[in-house]
């Protein structure tokens, strides 16, 4: 008998149990499959029950474990299981096979092949990477699938298609429950999309608060328009979303790139409807709320399109410099030469993203003098700006880090809550507004150009920038106060009054609202809950006998007189919470909802106003932030399959089952 390897020994084969150690029996189900043959030299091999095929086990004293011989039965690697696959492949009949008496596990999924939960999972896989339908009929595909499960039965694309549909329907009953616990409002925001045909889409996402004070933002709509840009589409879509959602009663506030027009959303139906049914806080004066990254961004290509002649220099300048590395030499020897210390490295921009742009003018005005230099010992290199070219350069630059910056802090923010964008957008107004007031007229003039544009958001949007920062407890009305001074100087009372007003008055529309029923809030009890202590709540009690009534009468008056103090004034009037970096202003309002039952409401739907349209993480300097094109497979969808498409991946990759798998998942047996 020939054996494995070309060896031609004669085994004894062993068909009991392996050998015992010093341990014990061996308890490996792998010995189900394998028996142990005995070879010369003290030698042994482990058989395969169904192929045969033998494997080292041991050689004298060493044993070589079980884990290839896991693999041979786990992995499919012995040619009877491959069989036997195949022959439950092909059956038509409907039959189940018979369980496996051995079980294995993988990082944490079941080993049990299910069919449906497989087109799920594949429907899943097209929803959140992207992937064409059709993918289901390509060969190369199919066979790759095939190879990995044979049981499994690809399906066609229209199948595939009414997966993706089931797979929508099934997430979006669960938002509605989700919304159905929503405490408080929900503001939206509008995105447009368009094709290459006439036909366009507009994208409506919902942002709101929990009952847990997290901040959530989805997407609720995808919608097909005739004409995204018209009068009406954006009313009408607004309406069927609100009502396709149930919530026509809780929305608070809608948030627009700077392209949209107001009168679009005020058309008659929609805002006749929301103030006739009293909808509408603060008499709609905080409806509309344009996006703040978007401004930025309007405001930084314009101005980078007004030098648009002397950074096209500045971009072939560079393209000549690292055209070869002898070029690179020479320019670094210059810099060396000229005592330009620099650590920026020049390189070039990506148009579509002005922060790469700003960001390679910054690095090349610190090169000025060697490019200059350049220009005079090369003759094939004229492309130096001059020095009027380069002081408008040093201007723009000094402006664009003002939106750079800014933009960078939004970025970075754990939570987009509105409290965060007053105080980028007061700075950048009171810089603009002094650099208008320039004496030098470049300078007075690039800054005019993008003053006249954030003046205009800033007068939009200033009121809801200021209420949000007020429900900001590091900052209240002082804030307000102390920037409207440096914006507004002498005038600056009458806007302070605006905002306090319309505070005041938000917060009475909020106390003739309905509350929760909530617990009593006990004035010493704030910490206690805080800290979940509940063992010193104070109770009433019988004045004691001790000859000091009118103490407390004294005391019964100083408790009437406290609790006829509103809510927003308490708030007001107590001293600033530090200002720490840390500060997690929805941990605090959370902590502190039963001191201000009523206030915490106000706070908790205006903070979930989103003043940016960009999700948290993600770039907010990229060209075109409003309107975006839908590419050509998308766009020969039907406008059902679309909606599903981009609402179902949105809304899975907040599910937990969405995270991503180990790097690698190695079967094991389980012993």
């Amino acid at each position: 008998m020939s054996m494995t390897g070309g060896n031609d020994t004669e085994p004894v084969k062993t068909e009991t149990t392996p050998p015992t150690s010093r341990r014990g029996r061996k308890k490996s189900s792998v010995w189900e499959h394998f028996t142990i043959e005995e070879v010369s030299g003290g030698c042994t091999r482990a058989c395969c029950k169904l192929c045969k095929q033998t494997f080292a086990y041991s050689s004298g004293s060493k044993i070589a474990g079980t884990s290839h011989l896991k693999r041979h039965i786990a992995l499919g690697s012995c040619p009877k299981i491959k069989f036997q696959n195949k022959l439950a492949l092909a059956k038509v009949d409907g039959d189940t096979l018979d369980p496996p008496k051995r079980r294995y596990r993988s990082s944490g999924f079941s080993s049990v092949f299910d069919q449906d939960q497989s087109y799920v999972n594949l429907a899943k896989m097209i929803i959140v990477h992207e992937y064409p339908h059709d993918m289901v009929e390509h060969p190369a595909f199919v066979a790759f699938v095939h190879s990995l499960q044979p049981l499994f039965r690809m399906v066609d694309v229209n199948t595939i298609e009414g997966e993706v549909l089931s797979l929508y329907q099934k997430e979006k009953q669960n938002l509605i429950q989700v919304f159905g616990t929503m405490p408080g409002r929900i503001s939206l925001t509008i995105g447009l999309w368009t094709t290459s045909q006439t036909l366009g889409y507009i994208c409506l996402c919902g942002q709101f608060i929990d009952s847990e004070w997290k901040l959530h933002r989805r997407m609720l709509n995808f919608m097909m328009v005739s004409s995204p840009h018209s009068e009406n589409a954006l009313s009408e879509a607004i309406s069927i979303s609100l009502s396709d959602w149930n919530m026509k009663s809780r929305l608070f506030t809608i948030t627009l790139d700077n392209t949209c027009s107001s009168h679009d959303i005020y058309s008659a139906n929609l805002r006749d409807h929301l103030s006739n049914k009293n909808m509408l806080m603060l008499k709609g004066q905080l409806f509309v709320v344009r996006c703040y990254a978007n401004i930025l961004n309007v405001i930084a290509e314009d101005v980078i399109a007004s030098i648009h002649g002397i950074i096209y220099n500045i971009r072939e300048s560079i393209k000549f410099v690292k055209a070869s590395p002898a070029r690179e030499e020479k320019f670094a020897e210059i810099a060396l030469q000229l005592e330009i210390l620099s650590t920026k490295a020049l390189s070039l921009d990506v148009t579509t993203q002005w922060n790469t742009t700003y960001l390679m003018l910054v690095a090349a005005l610190e090169y000025k003098q060697a490019f200059n230099f350049l220009e005079t010992c090369d003759d094939n290199y004229n492309e130096a700006p001059t020095a009027d070219d380069w002081k408008k350069v040093d201007i723009v630059c000094t402006y664009l880090k003002l939106l750079y910056d800014s933009a960078n802090v939004v970025m970075a923010a754990a939570d987009l809550t509105a409290n965060i964008f007053f105080h980028e957008a007061w700075k950048t107004q009171a810089e603009l507004t002094n650099a208008t007031l320039s004496e030098d007229t470049m300078v007075s003039s690039i800054a005019k150009e993008m003053h006249e544009k954030f003046d205009k958001y800033w007068k939009d949007c200033s009121l809801v920038l200021a209420l949000a920062v007020v429900m900001d407890p590091r900052f209240k009305m002082k804030l307000v106060e102390f920037s409207f001074s440096k914006i507004y100087g002498a005038d600056s009372a009458r806007y302070v009054k605006l905002v306090d007003d319309s505070v005041h008055e938000l917060y009475l529309e909020y106390v003739e609202q309905p509350l929760p029923q909530t617990l009593a809030y006990v004035d010493q009890g704030e910490a206690n809950h805080a800290n979940g202590d509940d063992k010193n709540v104070p109770t009433t009690s019988m004045p004691a006998a001790d000859g000091l009534q009118d103490f407390d009468m004294y005391l019964s008056e100083l408790a009437v007189n406290q609790s006829s103090k509103s809510e927003i004034d308490q708030y007001l009037e107590e001293s600033l919470m530090p200002r720490i970096q840390e500060f997690d202003i929805l941990n605090w309002w959370k902590l502190n909802y039963l001191k201000y039952p009523t206030l915490s409401k106000m706070a908790r739907d205006i903070l979930a106003i989103p003043v940016s349209m960009v999700d948290t993480g993600c770039s907010i300097f990229s060209s075109g932030t409003g309107s975006r094109v839908l590419d050509e497979y998308r766009s020969s969808l039907r406008p059902e399959t679309v909606e599903a498409l981009f609402c179902a991946k949105d809304w899975l990759q907040y599910l937990p089952t969405m995270a991503e798998p180990p790097l690698a998942a190695v079967v094991n047996m389980e012993t």
